[in-house]
């Protein structure tokens, strides 16, 4: 990229940031804000931001965590959100959980993927996600290559580069954490993100038709941001509020 070509980005995403920040993007209530309220620091907060987090790939994020909420206070369902539970608990009890508020869309898929993250979670962490974080000194490089490289196959989906990056990033906004080496911390590319990275011009046609688009996107705006007041995963946000609102002017 031309030097001149990224003084431009530059100067449009630091609008869009401010944008963002006046409250011209709107996202006055995000669709993780549908929690209970927990403690931060809580181990129950924690796994509430974990595990539904795993199932959010191609569909509406507001209704998952509605789902995740209403299925949280449900008394009949809760127990999905209780490690000892889940794994003691027969699979059709907790299909049934998890799709009576469409926290599961595929009943056997997604399933599978809650149980095998509630197992990976009380093998390596004795049932206590938080513990990751206290192995891993809270240092990003450590989790990504805890979770992404070493144990990968341990963490359906949620090891993935979309879903893992952001699920970091809702948990330093919504659970009491804060990393080392923040920076790290990848744009997370789902398909918002996508196309406001292409409409800036990071991206061309050719590359958002690449079966690799979300490396790179990851890699395109961890170059872009080098030497700025800004880590890629400060500009998730105002990014994915921006292509929800069809990509309104920048001002």
């Amino acid at each position: 990229m031309k030097q001149n070509q990224k003084f431009e980005i530059l100067k449009k995403i630091k609008k869009l940031y401010n944008m963002w920040k006046d409250g011209k993007l709107g996202g006055k209530f995000m669709p993780e804000d549908s929690n209970p309220q927990i403690t931060k620091s809580a181990k129950e907060n924690f796994l509430y931001f974990t595990l539904p987090m795993a199932l959010n790939y191609q569909r509406n994020s507001y209704k998952l965590w509605k789902g995740a909420l209403l299925t949280f206070n449900d008394k009949t369902t809760h127990f999905v959100f209780e490690i000892d539970k889940v794994i003691s608990s027969n699979f059709e009890k907790i299909k049934i959980a998890l799709t009576k508020y469409k926290v599961a869309l595929q009943p056997i898929k997604q399933t599978e993927i809650w149980i095998k993250l509630c197992k990976s979670i009380n093998e390596h962490f004795n049932g206590d996600i938080r513990n990751l974080f206290k192995k891993c000194n809270f240092d990003v490089k450590l989790i990504k290559n805890y979770i992404q490289v070493e144990h990968k196959k341990d963490f359906p989906y949620l090891s993935g580069n979309k879903i893992f990056n952001y699920w970091l990033y809702v948990l330093y906004q919504y659970a009491d954490v804060k990393y080392k080496n923040f920076q790290d911390l990848n744009i997370a590319p789902d398909t918002h993100i996508i196309q406001a990275t292409r409409k800036l011009g990071l991206i061309n046609d050719d590359e958002c038709n690449k079966n690799n688009v979300q490396k790179i996107v990851i890699q395109k705006w961890y170059e872009l941001l080098q030497g700025t007041e800004l880590c890629p995963i400060d500009m998730h946000t105002p990014l994915w509020l921006w292509s929800r609102n069809s990509f309104i002017e920048i001002n």
